[in-house]
């Protein structure tokens, strides 16, 4: 198959906001590829390349970017895969120009249309409505299995381009291979989002309630000594965590699987940012000194699998119980079963006061929805918020297209009296005001290129995020974790704008010096 019919398809599915069109749409598509196609045009369609993230960023993109374009469609999606997956392997001194060289040749042999998707698939930033749920309806179609059954194979699996392959190659047959298996790690359940506690207590009445950790999402797998702990992402990175592999080794069990979250203290009981925790990951080298430096703590709030038996459909009540049968207390992540607001409000300040992020309310009786964010995990937690300037905006790709949607966000230097951009941002916009910040920033524009619009910094946006972590990325050093548009501010000016000092003072840095185990 032609990547011009991935691109044909992912504008029509853009171009619907009908479910049922979408799923049809891609169910077309999917019956017409070859087998060894199938993962490819999967994750081509959900948005990522079967190789992740391949080191290539927006400014390597405007370097390696042609002059021109193909006149006609020829690329087959095959090669366009092996193109990735050659810039992705390269490695070395010399890897980043080969990575650019390589990515000019395969943009060179795109059309217009191609070369976009091929660039928004690469920065990750192809939004096409094509989501996971929409995918899974449509290969159970194209696959004539129920949807229902592709669901539960992709729960297990937590690859949706494997899940495709098996359910058009061997149907409800192929899908029946995918249960819970200890090694295969399963992609975790996640939480939606409540306002406050009464909303979380209206939808449950009686709701089990966890602190929420600012930690790394681990899933730790044993069989006997052989331990294997994996991230968010389903990355094993065993090696970099010896004393999470202790921690489950010395557990009375055989066989488990256990899902939850590390994180490393300062002295002072406080857990550390985010971004110090994940500097334990995907080390090799100097782990015994790293450990002895930065220890972590892991505390786990579910139980997957149990000396040969899946626990993932009972309800939580059930597991959870489990779960304190196995674990010792120290293991386990604070909680408090209770119906009653006031209480749950309490319970909250303390999460906060400990130093987390706030708390998350579970329903008793819901299974373990692997890969889903239902609404049986509600996670309550305060936003920050700043007033910021608007500095440029991408054009936005898929059911945006024709929109000015990611916006560049700067903060005001009092000292130089320029803006220093902290990051980017697509999220919190209604079509309204998508349409409205199109017009309004085209008349601030003062340069733009294919992508981009740059804009007199006039505009002010009141954004809205969850902490400020830092960035070797963006000029001021830091940036703001999931930013998203809360509203614009015509009652402000530039002038009146958040100043970085004021960003910079919500960060708190961390001590990098050897931090001590706490007591």
């Amino acid at each position: 198959m032609h990547l011009d019919d991935v691109v044909e398809s992912s504008r029509r599915v853009a171009e619907t906001s009908a479910r049922l069109e979408k799923v049809a749409a891609l169910a077309t598509l999917l019956r017409r590829l070859q087998p060894e196609e199938v993962p490819i045009a999967v994750a081509f369609l959900t948005g990522e390349p079967r190789q992740g993230r391949i080191g290539i960023g927006p400014a390597k993109i405007r370097a390696a970017f042609p002059d021109a374009a193909a006149d006609e469609p020829s690329l087959a999606i095959l090669e366009v895969d092996a193109a990735l997956e050659r810039i992705a392997s390269a490695s070395g001194s010399g890897s980043a120009a080969e990575r650019g060289r390589l990515l000019h040749e395969l943009l060179a042999r795109c059309t217009r249309e191609e070369q976009e998707f091929v660039v928004r698939l690469v920065l990750g930033e192809l939004r096409q409505g094509a989501l996971e749920g929409v995918m899974v309806e449509a290969i159970a179609r194209a696959g004539d299995v129920p949807a229902s059954v592709v669901r539960r194979a992709l729960m297990f699996s937590g690859a949706l381009p494997e899940v495709a392959t098996a359910a058009l190659s061997e149907g409800r047959e192929g899908l029946a291979g995918f249960a819970i298996q200890l090694f295969r790690p399963v992609q975790p359940m996640l939480a939606g989002t409540a306002e406050e506690v009464g909303e979380a207590l209206d939808r449950f009445e009686i709701a089990e309630l966890e602190y929420k950790l600012d930690g790394a999402r681990v899933q730790v797998h044993r069989a006997g000594d052989d331990i294997r702990v994996y991230t968010r992402r389903l990355n094993d990175v065993t090696a970099a965590v010896p004393e999470l592999v202790e921690g489950v080794r010395a557990l009375p069990v055989r066989e488990i699987i256990l899902d939850g979250e590390t994180l490393a203290f300062g002295d002072d009981g406080v857990p550390h940012p985010f971004q110090l925790t994940m500097s334990r990951f995907g080390r090799k080298l100097d782990v015994e000194r790293l450990r002895q430096e930065l220890p972590l703590d892991a505390f786990y709030f579910d139980l997957l699998y149990l000396d040969g038996a899946g626990l993932t459909d009972l309800p939580a009540r059930e597991r959870v119980d489990a779960l304190a049968e196995v674990l010792p207390p120290g293991l386990l992540i604070p909680r408090t079963v209770t119906g009653d607001p006031e209480e749950a409000r309490v319970f909250l300040q303390r999460a906060l006061a400990a130093g987390h992020e706030g708390i998350i309310a579970k329903a008793l009786d819901a299974p373990y929805e692997a890969g889903r964010r239902g609404k049986s995990w509600l996670k309550l937690k305060p936003a920050h918020t700043l007033d910021l300037v608007v500095l440029a905006a991408e054009w936005g790709s898929g059911r945006r297209r024709g929109w000015l949607s990611n916006l560049h966000l700067g903060a005001r230097d009092p000292a130089g009296g320029a803006f220093v951009m902290l990051g980017k941002t697509f999220k919190g916009m209604t079509d309204e005001i998508l349409a409205w910040q199109t017009r309004r920033l085209q008349e601030l524009a003062i340069s733009r290129d294919s992508y981009t619009v740059y804009v007199r910094p006039e505009l002010v946006a009141e954004i809205a995020f969850d902490a400020v972590q830092m960035s070797p990325k963006y000029p001021a050093g830091v940036t703001l974790r999931f930013a998203r548009l809360k509203r614009y501010r015509p009652d402000k000016s530039a002038a009146e704008a958040d100043t970085i000092e004021t960003v910079r003072a919500i960060y708190d840095p961390p001590d990098l010096s050897p931090p001590r185990r706490r007591a």
